[in-house]
């Protein structure tokens, strides 16, 4: 056997032997009669597919026909017998249904194989993710469209649901009163947190994709001669901050707004330093159903336990929930506080004297 033969059969025999490492570490693992419906349940062209759809994101029925060209009939067919398989999860929100690929349990180790499995430069898969791509483009610009519609009237829009007072009170109430080194604002808007937190902050920058917002946003900060605090354009996905460069981190009002909730999160908690702090401040559940066309909504609201997954997962501990509940007779929206830790635990310190700079 040549010297090649045998690093390719060296590899190879690694390669195995470190697949049965990972399919022994899977717990409590799967029975014979749960691998064989799981794979059963993805044995086919286009539930292959859907799974390496759902791997990148969640998706409703809607989305998945547009997508891929079927009847909603076929594709809810294809969604029901996976997740009887438990190689997806399902999830209801006002009248829609989003899905997901199965995060949790061997049979999301299953899943997450058989996309692994998948080649990415297949041009059918291709072809998928462009269109995904356009479905997620097309609803960026919807809310696009509605922010620059209302930029100069946001503040008013908020007074529509909770009364804002309050609001603002209980947000004081959860991130203290400093002294903070570096507050961040994500999704600004009209850069109302930065105006509440500024005075207590050796600097503070709000982030958003809406020139429009940022503008005024801009305008108001000046004449409050708030100078310590600014505005950039960039995306709440990929903060141009180095990771730890905040003490708190604030989402008021934004992800409703978003496709992906958990990556706002996630990059949200890498921007802590040990010890800081992660407010959300968004809507409780509910039913309102005109604002996902009229104001443009993606989510009807989070439950306690849906963000608090989110947290953890992002490795943030759940500190305090309180809920701002309006009289029943109001017909406003309840509005929920989600004030996550990042544990002190060890870390990298950061440089005496290091300056925190951010994309203009």
């Amino acid at each position: 056997m040549s010297g090649d033969a045998k690093n390719r059969a060296k590899r190879t025999e690694l390669a195995a032997a470190k697949s049965r490492v990972d399919l022994s570490e899977v717990q409590p693992g799967l029975s014979r009669a749960q691998a064989l419906a799981g794979l059963r349940s993805a044995g086919e062209a286009t539930r292959l597919r859907i799974l390496a759809l759902l791997a990148a994101g969640e998706l409703n029925v809607k989305d998945l026909t547009q997508i891929l060209g079927q009847s909603q009939p076929r594709i809810s067919r294809h969604l029901k017998l996976m997740a009887e398989a438990g190689l997806i999860r399902r999830f209801r929100e006002g009248s829609w249904v989003f899905f997901r690929l199965a995060d949790s349990g061997a049979e999301a180790t299953l899943a997450h194989a058989i996309v692994a499995s998948l080649d990415p430069t297949d041009l059918t898969l291709a072809r998928d993710r462009a269109r995904a791509s356009a479905v997620q483009k097309a609803r960026a610009e919807a809310a696009q469209a509605y922010f620059d519609a209302h930029a100069s009237e946001w503040d008013r829009i908020r007074a529509l649901h909770v009364t804002e007072r309050e609001v603002e009170a209980a947000i004081d109430a959860a991130l203290g009163h400093g002294r903070f080194t570096l507050l961040v604002d994500l999704g600004t808007g009209t850069g109302r947190i930065l105006e509440l937190f500024a005075p207590r902050a050796n600097r503070a920058l709000g982030f958003d994709l809406n020139r429009a917002m940022l503008a005024y946003a801009r305008m108001k900060l000046e004449r409050a001669g708030l100078f310590q605090a600014q505005v950039r354009h960039g995306d709440l996905h990929n903060v141009p901050l180095p990771d730890g460069a905040a003490d708190a981190v604030v989402l008021h009002q934004v992800l409703h707004f978003l496709d992906d909730p958990a990556a706002a999160v996630a990059e949200a908690a890498r921007l802590l330093a040990p010890g800081g702090r992660l407010l959300v401040v968004d809507f409780a559940p509910h039913e309102l159903e005109f604002l996902r066309e009229q104001s443009a909504h993606r989510r009807l609201g989070f439950a306690r336990d849906q963000l608090g997954r989110l947290f953890e997962n992002a490795g943030l501990k759940l500190e305090r929930f309180r809920e701002l509940k309006p009289a029943p007779s109001d017909g406003k929206l309840t509005v929920s506080l989600w004030l996550g830790l990042k544990p002190a635990l060890a870390a990298k310190k950061r440089k005496a004297g290091t300056k925190v700079e951010a994309a203009a």
